[in-house]
């Protein structure tokens, strides 16, 4: 069985963002993920889990900065990250121990490092050999916390530049780190805007071992399944298909915007998912 994680960041647009856990749950979601936890407290966050009976499964280490103001800012700021940045190993440092301290507050066992967008002045070869370094750092310490650090190829008309954008360069990353504790984070989204052929793409990499989470959104508007491209009945049934052959039992996160961010819009959205349930 398949399981869906609301991404609170993305969804239920019309509520409050600490009061999207009620609604998540109220909508019959058993887990959240979301972009960053760094502007609450962390026991405020856990006792919202606790209260609403919700498992965090996944966010994201902060997308640059050194301290916390920066760190809160730098998404903001148009930050994506900084993993493969030469001379930036210090914030990502900073980063993944902020981020280590929220995911054992949470309970949280994954955590994405944000790759980042690759400077004009920096080779491929350079940002390779500085994100797998930086991934090396910080394997064992991740290891220590009980958390898996998770790499995204993501496509670059959404975020121009992004080091990361296919994803056999996503499985040759983790494959040089050579640690258990880095897997790949693997959208539908951004594999089929970058390379399309979704299922082709489910069948070679998720029986590899390597892929420790998903995510999906509708391309390309990345909206919920349904509102795009893609026959989503026929990815799903594929997706539960292969991932019960090579027993993968990871989640599945909804990080798309609703088509209808009215209030709402998000559950009166959710057919696909309460669609597929039900068959």
């Amino acid at each position: 069985m398949l399981r869906f994680a609301a991404n609170l960041s993305l969804m239920y647009p019309d509520v409050p963002f600490l009061e999207r856990f009620a609604a998540a749950a109220a909508d019959g979601f058993e887990g959240v993920e979301f972009l960053f936890p760094y502007a609450w407290d962390a026991s405020t966050l856990a006792g919202l889990l606790r209260e609403h009976g919700l498992q965090q499964v996944l966010f994201n280490t902060p997308a640059a900065g050194a301290d916390p103001a920066s760190m809160n800012s730098a998404w903001e700021r148009g930050e994506r990250g900084t993993a493969c940045v030469p001379g930036r190993e210090a914030e990502f440092r900073a980063g993944v121990h902020v981020a280590l301290e929220y995911a054992q507050a949470l309970g949280c066992p994954r955590v994405h490092a944000m790759v980042g967008v690759r400077p004009e002045s920096v080779s491929a070869e350079q940002a390779d050999a500085t994100l797998i370094a930086n991934l090396q750092w910080a394997a064992p310490l991740a290891a220590q916390a009980g958390v898996t650090l998770l790499i995204e190829p993501i496509n670059p008309r959404n975020v121009p530049g992004f080091h990361l954008q296919r994803q056999e360069h996503a499985h040759a990353i983790v494959e040089a780190v050579n640690s258990p504790q880095v897997q790949v984070q693997m959208d539908l989204f951004h594999c089929q805007r970058v390379q399309g052929d979704v299922m082709h793409h489910i069948s070679t990499w998720l029986p590899t071992g390597r892929v420790g989470h998903m995510q999906l959104a509708d391309p390309p508007t990345r909206h919920e399944p349904g509102t795009g491209e893609l026959h989503w009945p026929h990815v799903l049934q594929h997706l539960e298909r292969v991932a019960a052959q090579c027993k993968w039992s990871g989640w599945i996160g909804c990080e798309y915007t609703p088509l209808d961010t009215s209030a709402g819009g998000t559950s009166r959205g959710l057919g696909w998912l309460k669609t597929w349930q039900r068959a």
